[in-house]
C-alpha cells in the first residue's frame, strides 16, 4: 500500500486544505483523474506536469494579485 505522505513540507501548514482544494479543482478542469489512494505513480508524466504547471500558474496569479492589492483570486 502506498504512503500518502509527501516529502515536501509546507512553509505554512495551515495552507494544506487550500492547496488540496486547488489540486482537485485543477484536476477537474484539466480532466485528470486524481488517484483515490493518493499514489501518483500511475499518473502519466504529461498529466502530472499539467497539474503542476496549472497549480503553479494559479499560485503566481494569486501572489501577483496580493502584491498589487487586489483580493480577487479567480
Amino acid at each position: 500500500m502506498a504512503s500518502n505522505k509527501s516529502s515536501n513540507t509546507l512553509v505554512v501548514p495551515q495552507a494544506q486544505q487550500a492547496l488540496n482544494q486547488m489540486k482537485l479543482e485543477a484536476a477537474q478542469e484539466l480532466g485528470v483523474q486524481i488517484p483515490a489512494d493518493g499514489y501518483y505513480g500511475n499518473v502519466s508524466t504529461r498529466d502530472a506536469g499539467s497539474l503542476g504547471g496549472y497549480i503553479t500558474k494559479k499560485l503566481v496569479q494569486i501572489a501577483e494579485q496580493q502584491l498589487s492589492g487586489s483580493s480577487n483570486f479567480r
